[in-house]
């Protein structure tokens, strides 16, 4: 696996491409985290959406497990931080009018302008926020 390093998250996007595919076609829903998330807990048609989300977690375990990974280092960011990232997230996600995975992954997939102009927006303040951080606040390693 090593010779080809680029194999595993290809895999991983192809079924990520799939499964949005499948979500798409047999529920006529789109694969956005945020609203699949907030519709567990407080939408109407439940059971799909928690059986989604306990794949999201399962499939991570099993390539964790499969593939012998290592599991991530712990966060060193203060709790503070951690909640009002949390926080700015969420706002961006309902200001935004879906997640990256919802504009990102289905909404390009399916030529929508609107979430071409978010996924940009994403980038973008994802690029702006690493730089502040590692540049200007000394946060870089």
């Amino acid at each position: 696996m090593s010779a080809l390093p680029f194999l595993l998250p290809l895999g991983g996007g192809l079924i990520l491409g799939l499964g949005a595919l499948w979500l798409l076609y047999s529920l006529g829903r789109i694969a956005g985290i945020s609203g699949i998330a907030w519709g567990a807990l407080a939408g109407p048609d439940r059971d799909w959406r928690w059986l989604f989300l306990a794949g999201l977690l399962g499939g991570g375990a099993v390539t964790h497990w499969l593939f012998k990974m290592p599991l991530p280092a712990e966060s060193t960011a203060s709790l503070g931080l951690l909640i009002s990232s949390g926080l700015l997230v969420g706002f961006g996600t309902r200001f935004g009018g879906g997640c990256t995975s919802g504009h990102g992954v289905c909404g390009m997939g399916r030529r929508s302008p609107r979430s071409v102009i978010a996924t940009l927006i994403f980038m973008m303040s994802g690029m702006l926020t690493v730089y502040v951080v590692r540049h200007l606040l000394d946060g870089g390693a």
